[in-house]
């Protein structure tokens, strides 16, 4: 596919009352939006296949999905460490900021994405921290890369205990996300992220219209804490 087929896919799936309510936010970054949701973004993006070429040019256009494509066909072993600090320096509107290191995009699969995520939790730019702990979420559900420590996770969740408090509300729900997928991964971090989401209580996010991101009942329930007592 080149990037005029790709825009006939995307207005082919057009949803107008996505565009209604894309419309009505205040941080478009006057970028324009077929309104088509996430999950049928990544059906889209797994018929249009692993494309680099492809996702920088679509990159560089001014539509929301098309770049939401092109974090979802990158090929992980082409993108490079230089490509992503440009991009990320435009990220700018929240939405794209979350899909960009999280969402099954192709950043977190990049063989650099481990060393990444190290500098970025500590940047002192928000949009980078917010990205590094959006990675932490997305390699808490990797049990087979072996960067992936017990070890690594628990420095993470010294970092989330240390800096929540004072992060903005974007970064926070980042955090909330990373202390989530470490929280269901083993009985220790389990118990750890516990203790830190107990005190770090439930972050308000958006308008105030949507429901506070509430960690704890991700990782302090019945169900999941039995199954972690059971792979002891």
């Amino acid at each position: 596919m080149n990037e005029s087929d790709v825009f006939e896919l995307l207005a082919a799936n057009k949803n107008d009352r996505g565009i209604d309510n894309w419309r009505k936010l205040t941080d478009t970054q006057g970028l324009e939006s077929f309104g088509i949701g996430l999950t049928v973004l990544r059906k889209l993006a797994k018929k249009i296949g692993r494309n680099h070429e492809l996702a920088l040019v679509l990159w560089d256009s001014r539509n929301y999905d098309a770049k939401v494509i092109s974090l979802l066909i990158d090929d992980p072993k082409k993108i490079s460490r230089a490509q992503v600090e440009q991009q990320v320096e435009g990220l700018g509107i929240g939405l794209l900021t979350h899909v960009f290191s999280s969402c099954d995009a192709t950043l977190a699969k990049a063989p650099f994405a481990f060393e990444l995520a190290r500098t970025w939790m500590k940047s002192d730019d928000a949009i980078r921290r917010q990205c590094g702990f959006g990675l932490v979420y997305e390699f808490s559900k990797n049990k087979r890369n072996k960067n992936f420590t017990d070890e690594f996770f628990f420095d993470c969740l010294s970092l989330i205990d240390e800096q929540i408090a004072h992060e903005s509300s974007s970064v926070r729900m980042s955090m909330g996300s990373a202390l989530m997928g470490i929280g269901k991964r083993n009985l220790a971090l389990n118990t750890a992220a516990i203790k830190i989401a107990k005190v770090a209580g439930s972050i308000s996010f958006g308008d105030g219209h949507c429901e506070p991101f509430n960690v704890l009942k991700h990782i302090d329930n019945e169900t999941l804490l039995k199954k972690l007592h059971m792979q002891k």
